[in-house]
């Protein structure tokens, strides 16, 4: 079960990492919008898996509506909320090193963590943070980073509880779907009625990669690896996201990495090995007594 949650953790950031070989595809579309018509798709193709696979609707607690909406709203929609405005105050750098925490603080979150996970969370954020690029700017660029780091590490941390009852699928499809309104309200408060326009071929293109291979697929990799590793040691593979973005631009030939992007990865390499010896605390599986991960058993 570790070593699938490692192999899972690995591909779900390096899948997130590639977004930025595809950002350029949809730069000029409206912002927000995009981000909506991303999680539209996504959760269309969600939820077709989901009655594919037979999964019934699970009836939810008022506290597990409230972390659903909290993860929708927070991990999704006010993390992209957050990323773009950092960005245009500061640039991507400060933004990006200030997400290259998310190890340390998920393996904060935790409780008392290992000396082991804790060391090699550290050793990750200084690679992740050489790879991405030692951020600069003012207040207002490092709040909105922050506000970012928040969603970050409400995305997982929201999540734990309710994997135990949906699983992967059915928490990606429903998160997903609660965010294209909360995006709309954005965009229109953004852009107004042009917050979405039919997109171009390249547009199109581009946000079928969102939807599919950044969302639908690293979602479901993530969510079902989560529970194995919890958010401490899957924190960890978080620094492989400037890794994924190094190595794709690499391989499509429109971005040769520098010394630093791989004195960078090397580091996170090592990080992610470091914090792996750690002793594991109790798998989710335990605390939820036994029930399905998988979300493959109705409710």
């Amino acid at each position: 079960m570790m070593r699938n949650g490692i192999v899972g953790a690995a591909a779900a950031m390096f899948c997130v990492g590639t977004l930025a070989a595809v950002s350029g595809l949809v730069g000029d579309y409206p912002v927000y919008g995009g981000q909506a018509v991303r999680y539209l798709v996504a959760s269309a193709v969600l939820l077709a898996v989901t009655r594919a696979m037979g999964l019934r609707f699970v009836r939810l607690t008022g506290r597990e509506w409230l972390c659903l909406g909290g993860l929708a709203l927070l991990g999704l929609v006010v993390f992209n909320v957050c990323v773009v405005e950092s960005t245009r105050a500061s640039g991507p750098a400060l933004v990006g090193t200030v997400l290259g925490t998310v190890p340390l603080v998920l393996a904060l979150a935790g409780g008392r963590p290992a000396p082991r996970l804790l060391a090699g969370a550290a050793v990750v954020v200084a690679g992740a943070t050489l790879a991405t690029g030692l951020g600069s700017g003012g207040p207002a660029g490092l709040l909105w980073a922050l506000g970012a780091l928040a969603g970050e590490a409400g995305f997982s941390l929201l999540a734990m509880p309710l994997l135990p009852k949906l699983g992967a699928i059915r928490v990606s499809a429903w998160s997903t779907a609660l965010a294209v309104p909360m995006l709309l309200v954005a965009g229109l408060a953004e852009d107004g009625a042009g917050v979405l326009r039919w997109p171009t071929a390249a547009e199109a293109l581009g946000f079928a990669y969102l939807a599919i291979v950044v969302t639908v697929v690293a979602f479901f990799l993530w969510y079902s690896s989560l529970p194995k590793l919890g958010p401490g040691r899957a924190g960890l593979f978080a620094g492989l996201i400037p890794v994924g973005a190094i190595v794709t631009g690499l391989v499509l030939g429109v971005a040769t990495p520098s010394a630093y992007d791989l004195a960078g990865a090397g580091l996170v390499i090592a990080g992610i090995a470091v914090g792996l010896t750690a002793p594991p605390r109790r798998p989710l599986t335990a605390l939820s007594g036994g029930r399905d991960l998988g979300g493959a058993a109705g409710a």
